[in-house]
Formats: C-alpha cells, structure tokens, sequence
C-alpha cells in the first residue's frame, strides 16, 4: 500500500518536472528572443560600425551575416584587415562590428628600409616586435610612443659616444730682449725654443657613424713649453749728417729708403725737423732724382713721422756706422 503511494508521487513530481522544464525552456527562447531579436528575416533595425575607430550607425540593415553588412554598406576589407565577428557570423540588432584596419609602419634604420604591418600599436612596440633593438640613447622620429594610425615612415638614428685622445704641440712663446751695449744691426739667440705637448680627451657623438659634436672632456699638460729668446741691441752710432727734403713712395712696404749715393744696405736715421719724429731705415733703392731731395722714404717708413698728405718734407738725415 505505501509502495504505492510512494510510485504515485514519484511520478506526479517527474511530471511536475518535466513541465517546469518545459516551461523554462519557452520562457527563455521567448525572452531570449525579444532581447537579442535574433533575425531569420533579411532586416535588421540598428548594427553599429566602428571602422578604425571610426563609430557610425547603420539603420534598417539587409542582413544576415557581416558578409552581407559589408557588402551593403559598401565597406571593402583589404587582404590584411582585421573585423569581428568574422564574415561569416550571423547579426543581430544592435550588434557592433569592429574593423581594425592594418596600416604599414616604415622604418629607416641601420641604412636599411624595412616595412612592418601593424593595427594602431606604438612605434617602440612594433619595433620590439620586430627584433629592431634600440639603444637608451638612440633616437626615434616621431618618438618610441607615438601609435600608428596612419601609413607611417620612422627614422632610427643610432647614437654612439665616443673618447678620443689627441696630443697637441703647445706653441712656444718669443721674448726679445733688448741690450744697450749691442749695436741695434745685431741680435743673438739666448735660448732655444721647444714646443710643449698637451693631451686633449674629447668626448665625440656620432649619429649613424658620423661624427656630429666633438667637445673637450679635460686636458693634460704633458710637456711645457720653453720660451725662445732673442737679445737685440738697441745702441746707435750715429755718423756724418745731410739735410734736405724727404719724399715717400711705394715700393717694398717695409722700413726702406731710396738715397742716390749712400752704399745699398746701409742705414740712415731720418728726423723730421717739423715734429721730432724719427725713423731708422735701410737703403734698398736709387733716388730721388730731383733737386734738393735727399732721401724718398717708403710709404710705411714716411708714416712713422709725418702724414702721407704732407707730401714732402724737411729732414735732418744721419748716416749709422755698424
């Protein structure tokens, strides 16, 4: 009797269960239904787009799988463009299709040009990727965090620094020394001049192996240098004296003179009587031929103790005896 009654109930709760599970299964087909609005028809209210980014809303859509989106909207996929879904996936309103268009990133480096594919990633991740190492102190133009978003060209330009030791002569000086007892046609060399050596260390940047900046890191006095001197007599012997006019010219540009009879070589002392103003020249030269004029100084010479404007002048002029 309570087997009975027991089978009774089993049964009566497996029925109950089926119906629940019945029930179930409609409810969420129905809703399911009206939620996703899954479409077996051809039409589709609203599919959202976003191409590159780019978001637009596509209304009353002829579809039934992306395929059909793409070719009613007219949007062309290049070979390696990227969507999702894929084509071949059924729509449903109010999906998103998302295209991720690839774009070409151009690199110059290493005096090469090589071409990578990318979907909007960084510059410096692209070139990771590719096994483009770059160095801390390389530069990247645009820069390393820039993202690709269109066809792109990048140049890589590899910095390198360098010491360099270079050893430099270090000019000596000249030191004239002047002695009173010494006739000023004479001079003697005291000590010898040497040059002294420096050790310069440079720090050079080069930009893809050429040199581009070069600047002093420190410097080193390795050998100093040693003064050259000169002892010049400044005594004068003054001998027989003329006076008359003094003229100029040019001829060598230095502190020369020409005199019609003194000897080639010799030297005078010409004063002029207006100022005071004196000058020690060397005969070089012939003239001047006219009356009354006694000596036809250089132009340089003639500057020393009058100006070119006065023409010709009055001298006292003094033979100097060796």
């Amino acid at each position: 009797m309570h087997k009975r009654i027991r089978k009774r109930k089993i049964k009566k709760y497996f029925r109950l269960g089926i119906i629940a599970i019945l029930i179930f299964v409609l409810a969420w087909f129905f809703v399911g239904r009206e939620r996703h609005k899954f479409v077996r028809s051809d039409n589709i209210e609203q599919i959202m787009i976003i191409d590159d980014g780019l978001k637009s809303i596509i209304k009353d859509v002829d579809a039934k799988t992306v395929r059909d989106v793409l070719k009613n909207t007219d949007i062309e996929l290049k070979e390696k463009d990227r969507i999702f879904p894929s084509k071949d996936a059924h729509v449903f309103a109010d999906d998103v299709i998302t295209i991720t268009r690839n774009k070409i990133l151009t690199v110059k480096v290493d005096n090469e040009e090589k071409k990578f594919d990318t979907y909007g990633e960084k510059i410096g991740e692209i070139l990771a990727r590719n096994d483009v190492k770059l160095d801390n102190n390389d530069i990247v133009v645009p820069v390393a965090s820039t993202i690709v978003k269109n066809d792109l060209t990048t140049e890589v330009t590899r910095v390198e620094f360098k010491e360099e030791t270079v050893t430099k002569k270090i000019p000596f000086k000249k030191i004239v020394e002047e002695d009173s007892d010494m006739s000023f046609l004479k001079s003697e060399l005291k000590q010898k001049g040497e040059s002294g050596e420096k050790k310069i260390v440079y720090k050079v940047a080069y930009h893809n192996g050429e040199e581009v900046d070069r600047n002093i890191d420190k410097e080193e006095i390795t050998k100093e240098p040693v003064d050259e001197i000169t002892v010049k007599g400044t005594k004068v012997k003054l001998g027989k004296k003329h006076k008359g006019a003094c003229s100029w010219y040019s001829h060598t540009g230095t502190l020369s003179a020409a005199n019609p009879w003194l000897p080639k070589g010799s030297y005078v002392k010409v004063t002029n009587k207006a100022n005071g103003k004196s000058v020690i020249v060397q005969i070089n030269d012939r003239g001047p031929f006219v009356a009354g004029r006694i000596i036809d100084l250089d132009k340089v010479a003639f500057q020393k103790i009058a100006s070119l404007g006065a023409g010709v002048i009055d001298v006292k002029m003094e033979e100097i005896i060796p």
